[in-house]
């Protein structure tokens, strides 16, 4: 595991860093340049703003979109009704293809203009949608792809669902509390551990996001769904400047440890333990 570790993470992680302060790229010997790098990207490069933007934007959609969905259909299965075993299973079934190449392509399908679901739009009356050619619909299209696939949440959450003691509810019940006000006092506060794991992987996930991007729109129109890892990726496989790709997946790097070091200071005034 060791020897695992240090090859295939350590040593690719502090690579990068040395190299993010280089001009860089394949075939050539590494020529050191301070924080050149780093001094483009924030002054000069306005694809790298952009980028930026697009990949907050979003993490911001599909991160509440995918855990609100998953708690409100982890809500709803947990209960004891015939066929609810296959019912989950089919309700989890999404998150098996994960990141799959062919999912993003069967997505891109979908919404083209003359596929599926302009086809219905269509048959009920309504007018045809650029999904994937509209700088408005093009990157909730996306985001709707990465919601559509809330299973793993949903198991999380059903799981946390079913240790919440039913005393407590009894209790709330016979002194008059409203199932709004169960929810809200008794199965948050109960199942907030797994609230903030759950935010917080779907975060660093949401951040790195790249095949959806790339496949489905390349990341148009207009730059309007180009990630920061389709930046990432064209800088150094695309134009082979490994150095200054090296650079932004450092800052990529940052954004995701803010954001998780936001999320841990937050967690004290949200997240509830039973040892507390």
């Amino acid at each position: 595991w060791i020897l695992g570790f240090a090859i295939l993470q350590l040593y690719p992680f502090t690579s990068s860093l040395f190299y993010s302060f280089t001009d860089y790229s394949i075939g050539s010997d590494p020529v050191f340049v301070g924080l050149a790098n780093y001094v483009k990207l924030f002054t000069k490069d306005k694809e790298f703003w952009t980028s930026l933007r697009v990949t907050i934007v979003f993490a911001l959609m599909t991160v509440p979109g995918k855990i609100i969905l998953a708690l409100a259909v982890a809500i709803f299965l947990n209960r004891d009704i015939k066929g609810i075993n296959l019912i989950r299973t089919l309700y989890y079934i999404p998150s098996l293809f994960g990141g799959s190449v062919a999912i993003a392509i069967l997505w891109r399908l979908m919404f083209l203009d003359n596929g599926p679901i302009n086809a219905v739009l269509n048959a009920m009356g309504l007018p045809t949608v650029q999904f994937l050619g509209s700088t408005t619909w093009a990157l909730p299209t996306i985001c709707l792809l990465e919601i559509w696939q809330f299973g793993s949440s949903m198991v999380m959450f059903l799981a946390a669902l079913k240790n919440v003691p039913k005393s407590l509810y009894e209790a709330a019940e016979i002194d008059g509390a409203k199932k709004i006000d169960r929810f809200w006092h008794i199965t948050l506060p109960q199942i907030s551990p797994i609230i903030f794991f759950t935010v917080l992987n779907q975060t660093i996930q949401a951040l790195q996001n790249f095949t959806s991007a790339d496949v489905i729109t390349e990341g148009g129109p207009l730059k309007s769904t180009y990630v920061l890892g389709m930046k990432l990726y064209r800088e150094g496989f695309g134009y082979f400047k490994m150095g200054y790709a090296s650079a932004i997946s450092w800052i990529v790097f940052i954004v995701i440890l803010t954001f998780t070091l936001v999320l841990f200071a937050s967690s004290k005034l949200w997240v509830h333990y039973a040892d507390e």
